[in-house]
């Protein structure tokens, strides 16, 4: 997949792969949500949760079964899937089921995974990690072009503030801009409250207002995560915008978007 379009682009889905009718269920709403909006949507899961705050939290239904969902899902209504990559062994496995591989904020510095999704030439989306500058992600995004791929990414998810907080410092998508790379927004993650349970918490309440912020002062695209029952999530339950939720969502943020 090539970079952005002058079209917004929209990467949303469920946070987990839980099972094959909860992909299909939402990748179903958000295509006829998307098909009346001038956006080009990605569809993204996570195959499996390595970072969980307890030993004891699910972790995913197995991951060549959900990448399959998933990468079914994608094709079902024609659109790239985008999934998380923990470590150089799974790179390889990922990257025959998913159009764009991410790497997970907590490993946006790890020099051979960022080189190893380099090389499948898939797009690379690098979250950024919630303890570094922005303008330290030009660096990581180096390390994928320096392996000949320049089809990177980079995703402003919240900076660590304080204990189990995060804090969007919207000057960070200004200076990542100026990287010269297609700067993504991710909500969800931002509103965060990391490890302040047995799974993290958060406040769904500012996700409007967050989402507005970043439309306005310019993104290339908006991440989010979406389950049509946010409390029954097996993963980040305390953050996931509510699938029925979304077309007010997006069309109010459209409404302050500059590109």
């Amino acid at each position: 997949m090539q970079n952005l379009t002058s079209r917004p682009i929209i990467i949303a889905g469920p946070c987990l792969v839980e099972s094959r009718d909860l992909v299909m269920k939402v990748a179903d709403h958000l295509a006829e949500v998307c098909r009346d909006l001038p956006v080009d949507l990605v569809l993204k899961g996570s195959y499996r949760k390595a970072n969980r705050t307890s030993a004891g939290s699910f972790q995913g239904i197995g991951d060549e079964d959900a990448l399959t969902y998933l990468r079914e899902a994608g094709t079902a209504i024609g659109v790239p899937v985008l999934t998380d990559v923990h470590s150089e062994s799974e790179v390889s496995m990922a990257a025959g089921f998913a159009d764009i591989l991410q790497i997970p904020a907590f490993l946006s510095r790890q020099t051979s995974l960022l080189e190893a999704a380099g090389r499948t030439n898939r797009t690379v989306n690098i979250k950024k990690g919630q303890f570094m500058a922005p303008d330290d992600m030009a660096k990581a995004a180096q390390k994928v072009v320096s392996v000949g791929n320049r089809n990177v990414w980079l995703t402003e998810r919240g900076t660590t503030f304080g204990y189990h907080d995060l804090v969007v410092d919207f000057r960070s998508l200004v200076t990542m801009r100026q990287s010269g790379f297609p700067v993504i927004f991710d909500v969800t993650h931002s509103v965060q409250q990391p490890s302040i349970g047995a799974q993290s918490g958060g406040k769904r309440e500012f996700i409007p207002a967050l989402a507005r912020a970043a439309a306005a002062v310019g993104i290339q695209g908006l991440f989010f995560e979406t389950h049509p029952d946010p409390s029954s999530a097996m993963s980040d339950a305390a953050t996931q915008l509510p699938l029925l939720d979304v077309r007010d969502f997006l069309s109010m943020v459209l409404d302050h978007w500059h590109g």
